[in-house]
């Protein structure tokens, strides 16, 4: 879904679902030539936070990649349904690709890509000593939020809500409902891992209550503004749907690979909670952080099943990649080891799943055919 006019979204939210593709004009746009790095980058590029289209890129030559391996990833992505393509090597694009009538300045549901911002408001929350993890949902949800009795509501946390391991009944007719009555017990907390969507929809509550402040404006203050992002959250049915360029998406992969930092601008800096974020959260799905997925671990479970699978989550990825990933092939991949950024906006490349899939393996063969090395 492709959305214009950031500032009449709220308003216009009905009708612009029944659009497909519109230009987005939001702020008037200068188009500046790229700045092409033709030797191999050695720090961390941040694009300037005023909205222009200023970006440095670096060369596939620079880099030495292969190349010659490119048309056959974009060919892949466009049979794929795919709208929006990035490539960042330190912060640097090597490889932006649009599809179709979709441009650069068009704006793309993330669906549950846009997790991680929530996560990452939620340490930032923490650090400001609004809420602690640790504390009881109630606390600011007010009891009686679940069909729970009080002793197993107040059982359950802030913590358990980004880990996915509230106890709440995910076998309900609609496991994105939110309200009381769609929230039933069916284990203890930390007990089980499953991955209901309502109870992490509800962490916006949770922060908007703790902070005193509306959720759109908190996360603009702390982490839209402040690194150059644009986009916002609108309320789609039991939803709070993140809407934004994929170049919007692209600067929060920077942030992360920065561990918070923006420039010297610190976003986060409890460092504690970024590593918990971005690794093991709990012992029932190792492939889950705080909302985060993770590559590299000796099993994972994925959404709408209650099996474990053994192995990498993303086999074909380096090991150290951590991802927001979201309905319909939203997908922001991070790999602090090599210091890619990658995104893919579009539709579903098959089924319609919630967060991982088949896609996450096939991309991932053709990029590391284009990192790795020429042959001679």
């Amino acid at each position: 879904m492709k959305f214009p006019h950031f500032c009449y979204l709220v308003t216009l939210v009905s009708v612009l679902f029944s659009c497909s593709k519109e230009s987005n004009t939001e702020t008037d746009k200068t188009i500046d030539p790229p700045i092409v790095i033709d030797s191999v980058p050695t720090s961390t590029y941040f694009p300037p936070i005023s909205h222009t289209n200023e970006w440095e890129t670096v060369s596939f030559n620079a880099l030495g990649w292969n190349e010659v391996n490119v048309p056959t990833l974009l060919n892949f992505l466009e049979e794929n349904d795919t709208d929006a393509f990035i490539i960042l090597k330190n912060g640097r694009i090597v490889l932006e690709e649009y599809f179709g009538d979709f441009t650069m300045d068009d704006n793309h549901a993330w669906n549950s890509a846009g997790k991680n911002l929530t996560a990452m408001l939620t340490g930032i929350a923490q650090e400001e000593e609004y809420l602690n993890i640790t504390d009881a949902s109630s606390i600011y949800l007010g009891e009686g939020w679940t069909s729970l009795t009080p002793e197993q509501e107040q059982n359950i946390s802030i913590k358990n809500q980004l880990t996915m391991t509230t106890g709440l009944d995910y076998t309900v007719d609609n496991n994105f409902c939110t309200d009381p009555e769609c929230l039933q017990y069916l284990n203890e907390p930390n007990s089980n891992w499953y991955y209901h969507n309502a109870p992490y929809t509800l962490l916006d509550d949770v922060i908007a209550n703790a902070v005193n402040t509306d959720f759109n404006t908190y996360f603009s203050e702390k982490i839209k503004e402040p690194i150059g992002m644009q986009g916002t959250f609108i309320k789609i049915g039991y939803n709070n749907v993140f809407f934004s360029t994929a170049r919007s998406m692209a600067r929060y992969g920077i942030l992360n690979l920065q561990e918070g930092n923006w420039d010297g601008t610190t976003i986060l800096n409890d460092m504690d909670y970024f590593n918990a974020m971005t690794n093991t959260s709990q012992d029932l799905n190792l492939a889950y952080g705080y909302l985060y997925w993770l590559n590299g671990k000796e099993s994972f479970k994925l959404p709408n099943s209650e099996d474990t699978f053994t192995g990498n989550l993303i086999p074909n990825a380096p090991a150290d990649l951590y991802a927001a990933l979201g309905k319909n092939d939203q997908k922001l991949y991070m790999v602090p080891s090599m210091d890619l950024v990658v995104v893919r906006m579009g539709g579903a490349s098959d089924e319609e799943l919630l967060g991982p899939s088949s896609f996450d393996n096939e991309i991932w063969g053709y990029i590391m055919d284009i990192i790795q090395q020429p042959t001679p």
